[in-house]
């Protein structure tokens, strides 16, 4: 019991040390490019006409969750990997080589995958009230 606390304590205070000092500006990068993800896809998904992906994950059987899940996943992958190389580096730095690999794949989850799946039902709900005041926007647009 005494490793699982040792092991969850250098854990959490690895992550939070992770806010200052090399590569801060990732709490702002990974974000941001989670929630321009978001937008795309929550426009995408108002244009389709589908519900909003987190209210999706939520009600969903168990193979419609699962496909649903592989799209979030394949839509962050950029980010996710990203965060993870970003990481890697700031550990090599900061530890003297990659030695918390679940560390590195916790944060590239909580900056990149939760933000997209946080924001993108949002953003589909305002693109879909956006195209129902709208109903002629950027119909006669190319696309």
């Amino acid at each position: 019991m005494l490793l699982v606390i040792d092991f969850l304590t250098r854990f959490w205070t690895d992550l939070i040390g992770r806010t200052d000092g090399p590569m801060t500006f990732r709490f702002f990068l990974q974000p941001t490019m989670a929630l321009i993800t978001a937008v795309i896809d929550g426009v995408r998904d108002a244009r389709a006409g589908r519900q909003p992906y987190a209210w999706l994950m939520a009600h969903s059987s168990g193979p419609e969750r699962l496909q649903k899940w592989r799209e979030g996943v394949s839509a962050t992958a950029r980010i996710l990997l990203l965060g993870v190389v970003m990481d890697v580096i700031y550990q090599v730095r900061v530890f003297g080589g990659f030695r918390y690999p679940l560390e590195a794949f916790v944060l590239a989850l909580l900056l990149g995958f939760i933000p997209y799946l946080i924001l993108r039902g949002p953003f589909t709900r305002l693109a879909t009230r956006w195209i129902h005041r709208h109903p002629h926007a950027g119909k006669d647009s190319p696309q």
